[in-house]
C-alpha cells in the first residue's frame, strides 16, 4: 500500500531501497556464479569478481555432461525428490485428516508423541541401527522413509483441516463416503494451497539433502546430485583420495566445473519456485490461523 503523506513517500522509498539493496546482496553471488560457470579458468584466476565473462566458454558443462555420472546422479535426485515428496504429502496427509478427527481415539495422545518428537530425537546412530535392522540400507526408501513426515507440517495441516466446515463432511458421509472417500473427494479439493506448499517444502528438502543419502547409500551408482557435488568439492581441494571413490573423473574439477554443477544442480528445482509461489502465503497462513 503506498502512502499520501510526504512522510509516507518517504518511507515508501526507504522502504524500497532497502529491500531492492537486499535482493541485489543475495543476487550477486549467484550471478557471479552463472558467469563463472561459462567463464575459462584463466579468468576466474584473474579477475577476483566479475557478473559477465570476457570469453564465453562452453567447456565446463561439455566436461560436466561428456561423463554418465553427473547425469545420472541428477536422474536420481529428480527421482528421490519426485518419489520422496509423493511419500511425505501421503503420510503426513492422512495422518493430519485423522488428527483433525476430534473423535478419533487416542488423538490427545497422539498430539503429545508428536509434539515431543519435535523438541527430542533418538539421534543419528539409534536411527541408523533401526534402518540398518529394518533392511533398508543401499535403497531409496532409506533416503525418504525416516523422514516422512515433518511434525510441524504435520500440525500446520491438521489445523487447517480442522477449520473445513463440518457440514460439508456429514454432506460427503451421508451420501455414502467414508473417510477415505471424505479426505480425497472433499477435503484435499479444497486444500490445494496447503499441498502446493508442503509439497514444495518436502521436495526442496529432498533436493537440498545430501547427509541421508551418504549415511545410508554406499553404492556410488546410487548417489543424488548432491552427494557427486560434494565429493567433487573435496576432490579439488584435495581433502578426499581419488582412489577410494568409484567415479569415471580422472581429475579433479577446476572452478568453472564446480561453478557449472552448482548450476546444474539448483535450475531445475528453481523453475518449480515461480508455478507454485502464488500458494506460499495462503497456503501457510490457512493452516496457522488456529492451533
Amino acid at each position: 500500500m503506498r502512502h499520501s503523506s510526504l512522510g509516507g513517500k518517504w518511507f515508501d522509498i526507504a522502504n524500497y531501497s532497502f529491500l531492492a539493496l537486499v535482493a541485489l546482496c543475495m543476487m550477486l553471488p549467484i550471478m557471479y556464479i552463472v558467469a563463472g560457470s561459462f567463464a575459462s579458468e584463466i579468468e576466474i584466476g584473474s579477475r577476483s569478481f566479475f557478473l559477465i565473462p570476457q570469453n564465453i566458454t562452453f567447456n565446463a558443462y561439455e566436461y560436466v555432461f561428456k561423463d554418465h555420472t553427473l547425469p545420472r546422479s541428477l536422474l536420481v535426485s529428480v527421482f528421490i525428490t519426485v518419489a520422496g515428496t509423493l511419500v511425505n504429502l501421503f503420510f503426513t496427509f492422512t495422518f493430519a485428516y485423522g488428527l483433525s478427527r476430534r473423535n478419533m481415539l487416542g488423538r490427545n495422545v497422539m498430539m503429545n508423541m508428536i509434539i515431543f518428537s519435535m523438541v527430542f530425537s533418538g539421534g543419528m546412530i539409534p536411527t541408523y541401527l533401526v534402518v540398518k535392522n529394518m533392511g533398508l540400507l543401499n535403497s531409496y526408501w532409506a533416503v525418504m522413509l525416516p523422514v516422512a513426515i515433518n511434525a510441524f507440517n504435520l500440525i500446520v495441516i491438521k489445523s487447517f483441516f480442522q477449520e473445513i466446515p463440518n457440514e460439508l463432511i456429514e454432506s460427503a458421509r451421508m451420501d455414502g463416503c467414508n473417510d477415505l472417500g471424505v479426505l480425497w473427494r472433499v477435503v484435499l479439493p479444497l486444500s490445494k494451497p496447503v499441498i502446493a506448499t508442503f509439497g514444495l517444502f518436502y521436495a526442496v528438502s529432498h533436493w537440498n539433502d545430501f547427509f541421508n543419502a551418504l549415511l545410508y547409500l554406499s553404492d556410488s551408482k546410487m548417489w543424488p546430485m548432491q552427494v557427486l557435488l560434494r565429493q567433487m568439492i573435496l576432490l579439488a581441494s584435495g581433502s578426499l583420495d581419488m582412489s577410494t571413490m568409484d567415479l569415471t573423473y580422472v581429475k579433479p574439477p577446476d572452478q568453472s566445473i564446480k561453478m557449472a554443477v552448482v548450476v546444474v544442480g539448483t535450475v531445475p528445482i528453481l523453475l518449480v519456485y515461480p508455478f507454485i509461489q502464488k500458494h506460499f502465503a495462503k497456503g501457510v497462513l490457512l493452516g496457522a490461523v488456529k492451533g
